[in-house]
């Protein structure tokens, strides 16, 4: 049953590779593993380590998590969750406090839901906990926030006002 993953975590990464538009060699200098390596794992032939995945993860610009469960290093049911965290980690059309209330509300919205959050959500490349936010337990972002981080002019119809 590993070899099945890892069939299948290496046709991922061979995939991924591609559209990074990288040649094996490429990713193998990025990542630092071995060209030779790096084949025999996209051929199936090899079980990567975690440090491995995160390397060639980091080198492609995709998320570990993803590569983990593929590997099989972390269970299914917790993929959705790190996924949609990585999607937003990954965004550059948001900057990092607004990732980090995005991420808030997001978890939020799963403890209502009665859900717990998936383990390994503590990414050390992630932006800063949104537990650790000033405004963290007071529900929505209040108004003053969004009118600070947006990018708003003057004339806008936005119904806060930025504080002189």
């Amino acid at each position: 049953m590993a070899s099945l993953n890892v069939g299948n975590l290496g046709e991922y990464l061979r995939e991924q590779r591609r559209n990074a538009q990288l040649s094996l060699r490429q990713l193998a200098d990025a990542a630092g593993v071995s060209n030779p390596y790096l084949s025999q794992i996209e051929r199936g032939l090899r079980k990567p380590s975690a440090e491995v995945l995160q390397q060639v993860a980091k080198a492609l610009r995709i998320s570990a998590e993803t590569l983990y469960v593929r590997a099989g290093i972390l269970d299914e049911r917790d993929r959705d969750e790190l996924e949609t965290r990585a999607v937003i980690i990954a965004d550059p059309s948001i900057n990092e406090r607004q990732k980090a209330v995005l991420l808030q509300i997001y978890e939020s919205f799963r403890k209502e839901n009665g859900f717990e959050s998936a383990p390994g959500t503590d990414d050390p490349s992630a932006p800063q906990r949104p537990d650790q936010e000033p405004d963290a337990d007071s529900g929505p972002e209040p108004e003053s926030d969004t009118a600070v981080d947006g990018p708003r002019t003057a004339g806008g119809s936005d119904a806060g006002q930025p504080s002189p």
